[in-house]
């Protein structure tokens, strides 16, 4: 029998590190030396939304701190079960602005296509945590929303979203791009990712031959919201993305015990930079149900961001925004 290392083949480290999980809240807490005091909670919540850590992720967070910045994004909370008046499962009415299963279409010129329902690390904050993708990654996916762009001269840009696009194979996104690439009207192609946070080694050389390729004008989104999360790894990475006319931003979530603190932005934005990321936008919390006890107050949002201001050069002074349903565009809060 030949296995497939014989052959030639072998798995990417990154999809070993995406691979490697902690799906079990007791597990996460005894990784970190933290007592399951509250354990019935956090199984609750899981089973709701189920956890999912890479132990590359877990790596950063601090042993014996309950309440580590990024242990807090990830491990399920009995507050999750909670209703909260204006919290729910669709908090962006994303439904309304579905042209066809697995795209949508909300603002002028660009258009967002869900490529996989899949996610490195399960974010407790996610406005997508519910999202229906049963009903958007089944049958000809791909196919009806290529055959809606084809149709749509005036769309130029096209955001590949999920879930998480980069958990996808360098394989099975360069089939998707030779698609794209065959629509002469798209121009711009924006890649959002929290994956390279969690797992560095997902930005990797064939996927940098991928999209330096200068058919697109690439755009990668990263989402840190955390100066730990810009590991050393994922800035040489950065630095070498960047050094190849890849576009990098970062866009950071405002939430309560994680970020809301002005050095903790300031940091953000100098460490971002270092790693040649620009920092982009500081959204406001996405109303999804589950997520309300990470909520910042529209007031303490404005005085955080007056605050950077009167610290950090305007070019490192992420736009405080919220994305509101209907509207032609994020409503920034302060720019």
């Amino acid at each position: 029998m030949i296995t497939q290392e014989a052959a030639g083949w072998q798995q990417p480290d990154w999809q070993r590190q995406q691979a490697d999980l902690i799906t079990e809240p007791g597990a996460l807490l005894e990784l970190l030396g933290l007592e399951p005091a509250d354990l019935p909670g956090h199984l609750a919540a899981a089973a709701d939304f189920p956890l999912r850590v890479p132990r590359r992720y877990a790596a950063l967070m601090e042993p014996g701190n309950p309440d580590d910045p990024l242990l807090r994004q990830v491990l399920s909370a009995p507050e999750e079960l909670h209703d909260s008046p204006g919290f729910g499962q669709d908090p962006l009415d994303e439904a309304e602005h579905t042209a066809v299963p697995g795209l949508l279409h909300k603002y002028h010129g660009r258009a967002l296509l869900v490529v996989t329902g899949a996610c490195a690390v399960h974010c407790r904050y996610c406005f997508r945590r519910h999202f229906p993708y049963q009903t958007h990654l089944s049958g000809q996916r791909w196919q009806q929303a290529l055959d809606w762009l084809a149709g749509r001269p005036d769309i130029s840009e096209i955001i590949l979203s999920g879930g998480d696009p980069l958990t996808l194979t360098n394989r099975r996104l360069a089939q998707l791009l030779e698609a794209l690439a065959a629509l002469p009207h798209l121009k711009r192609l924006r890649i959002h990712s929290r994956t390279p946070v969690v797992i560095p080694e997902r930005l990797d050389d064939e996927l940098l031959a991928l999209l330096a390729a200068p058919r697109w004008q690439t755009t990668l989104v990263l989402h840190a919201n955390h100066p730990r999360e810009v590991s050393e790894a994922l800035a040489a990475r950065c630095r070498l993305w960047r050094n190849q006319g890849i576009t990098l931003l970062n866009q950071s979530v405002l939430l309560a015990g994680v970020n809301d603190c002005t050095k903790t932005l300031c940091d953000l934005s100098e460490t971002l930079f270092a790693a040649g990321v620009l920092p982009y936008y500081l959204h406001l919390l996405d109303r999804v149900k589950g997520a309300a006890h990470f909520i910042v107050t529209d007031d303490r949002a404005r005085i955080l961001h007056w605050q950077l201001r009167g610290r950090l050069p305007g070019y490192l002074v992420p736009r405080l925004t919220r994305e509101e349903p209907g509207e032609d565009a994020k409503t920034v809060i302060a720019g």
